[in-house]
C-alpha cells in the first residue's frame, strides 16, 4: 500500500465531503446501508473464512464471538446505519455566537476534523460504525483492522466502496483500508507518524495495541479505552436486583470493554450477597476471590472448582472471559478508593437503595461513565442513542464515554467586520 498516495486521496476527499450538505451524505450513507443488505451473503462468506481461522489458531470463544457476524449482526449494522442517517448533520452548527463593542460578529461553528485513522481489534462491526460516523461528519477515514478480520473488514470495504460509486455525489475515496496480513506492524508506525497528513488516530482494541498507539504516536490521539469495569455492591443494595445485574454485566457477552471484571461487595452484606451470586453463576464464570470472599464462597453450597484465590495480579485485570475478580470493601469511601486506583476510566456502578450513598458514588468516582442500579452494559453508542460509536473514550481532553458524530468535529471561529482595524 502507497500510505502517500492514500493520504492524499483521502485529504482530498475529506475537503470534497465538507462541503456537501446532509441530504448528499444520507443518501450515499442509504445507498451503503442498501449495499450490505444485498451483499449480506459475500460479507458472512468472508467473516466464516476469519472465523475457521481463528478457531484453527485456538481463540477462545469469547473471542472469536466479538469477530463473528451472522445475518441477526448485520441487521443490527444496518439499522445503527440508519439511526445514523436519521441524525441532525453537525457540520455548520453554531454552537456560539456575539457581537463585540467595536461591531465584530463572532460566530463558533462546527467543522469536521478532516482526516481520521482507526486502529481496531476484530469486531469487523466497527468497520462500518466508524465509516459511517466519519462520511456524516464529513470526514475521511482509514481502518486499519486486525489480520483475524482481514477478510471480513475487506469485504465490508469493498461493498461500501462501490455503494459510493453508484451514487451522485458519492465519495468513495472517503474510505479505505489497510491491506494487512499481520506479520508486520509497520503499517501501524505509518499511521501513528503521519504528522500533517493524519489529523487524529483512535485506538479500539486491548491494552497493548492502545498503549501502543498513545506511546508511539506522534499524531493527535484519541484514547479510547479498555475496560477494567467495576460492580459495587453496597450495604443498602437490593439482592436480587444485584445478583441480576452482575450476571448480565460479565455474563452477557464478557469479551467486550463494558463488561465487568470485578464485583466489589460491602462487608456487611457478603454473607447474603456471595451465595445467591454462586447461585446465580452457577459455574458459569470463574471467581477469583480475595481471602474474605473465598471463604464465603467455598462454604456456600455447590461446586467449588471454579473459586480461586485471588492473587495481586487479578486486580485490576481485564479478563475479556468467563472470569471475574471479587472483593471485600469496608465500606463505600474503601470501595471508591480502590475503584479508583485500579480502574481505566471507563464504566462504574454502585447497586444500593441509599440515595446519598448513590449520589456520593457518581461524584468522587473517576470514569467516563457511572452507574447507580443498571449493567455497565449500557456504555455503548446504541444504547445511547448515537446509532454507532467509534470507542469509548476514555480520557478527558475533546471527547469523553461513547463516542458519535459530533466526537469527530472540532470549531472554528467565523468572523465579520466591517473595516475595523485594531
Amino acid at each position: 500500500m502507497n500510505f502517500e498516495n492514500t493520504y492524499k486521496s483521502l485529504r482530498k476527499a475529506s475537503e470534497i465531503l465538507a462541503q456537501q450538505n446532509a441530504v448528499d451524505k444520507n443518501k450515499a450513507l442509504n445507498a451503503v446501508a442498501q449495499a450490505l443488505n444485498n451483499q449480506r451473503e459475500k460479507i458472512l462468506s468472508a467473516n466464516k473464512s476469519d472465523v475457521e481461522n481463528a478457531r484453527a489458531k485456538g481463540t477462545s470463544e469469547s473471542l472469536i464471538d466479538r469477530l463473528t457476524l451472522t445475518d441477526s449482526r448485520i441487521d443490527s449494522i444496518i439499522d445503527s446505519l440508519k439511526i445514523v442517517i436519521s441524525q441532525t448533520d453537525p457540520i455548520g452548527e453554531e454552537t456560539a455566537g456575539w457581537k463585540t463593542p467595536n461591531g465584530l460578529t463572532i460566530r463558533q461553528v462546527r467543522v469536521p476534523l478532516g482526516v481520521t485513522a482507526i486502529i481496531y481489534e476484530s469486531r469487523p462491526n466497527v468497520t462500518v460504525d466508524a465509516f459511517s460516523l466519519a462520511y456524516k461528519s464529513s470526514n475521511a477515514i482509514l481502518l486499519r483492522g486486525s489480520s483475524s478480520a482481514y477478510n471480513s473488514n475487506k469485504a465490508i470495504v469493498e461493498v461500501i466502496k462501490d455503494a459510493l460509486k453508484s451514487v451522485e455525489g458519492g465519495i468513495p475515496d472517503a474510505i479505505e483500508l489497510v491491506e494487512t496480513d499481520g506479520s508486520s506492524h509497520d503499517d501501524v508506525q505509518q499511521i501513528l507518524t503521519a504528522v500533517g497528513k493524519i489529523d487524529v488516530v483512535l485506538p479500539r482494541g486491548g491494552k497493548k495495541l492502545i498503549q501502543n498507539v498513545v506511546s508511539n504516536a506522534k499524531v493527535p490521539v484519541i484514547e479510547t479505552g479498555s475496560g477494567v469495569c467495576h460492580l459495587y455492591i453496597d450495604q443498602s443494595a437490593d439482592m436480587e436486583k444485584a445478583v441480576t445485574i452482575a450476571e448480565n454485566a460479565k455474563i452477557q457477552r464478557p469479551s467486550v470493554c463494558n463488561a465487568i471484571e470485578c464485583i466489589l461487595v460491602n462487608k456487611n452484606v457478603a454473607e447474603k450477597f456471595l451465595p445467591m451470586l454462586k447461585a446465580k453463576f452457577n459455574g458459569r464464570v470463574k471467581l477469583h476471590a480475595d481471602e474474605n470472599a473465598y471463604k464465603i464462597l467455598t462454604a456456600a453450597s455447590g461446586d467449588n472448582s471454579y473459586i480461586l484465590k485471588a492473587t495481586e495480579e487479578d486486580f485490576g485485570t481485564e479478563y475479556l472471559d468467563y472470569e471475574c475478580c471479587i472483593k471485600t470493601a469496608d465500606s463505600l469511601d474503601d470501595a471508591i478508593s480502590y475503584i479508583n486506583s485500579h480502574n481505566t476510566k471507563h464504566s462504574e456502578s454502585i447497586i444500593t437503595e441509599n440515595r446519598a450513598n448513590a449520589r456520593i458514588f457518581q461524584s468522587r468516582i473517576d470514569a467516563a461513565c457511572v452507574y447507580v442500579n443498571a449493567s455497565t452494559r449500557f456504555t455503548d453508542g446504541g444504547e445511547f442513542g448515537f446509532g454507532a460509536e467509534l470507542g469509548i473514550s476514555t480520557q478527558k481532553l475533546h471527547a469523553r464515554g461513547p463516542m458519535g458524530i459530533k466526537a469527530l468535529t472540532t470549531t472554528k471561529y467565523l468572523i465579520d467586520g466591517d473595516g475595523q482595524i485594531r
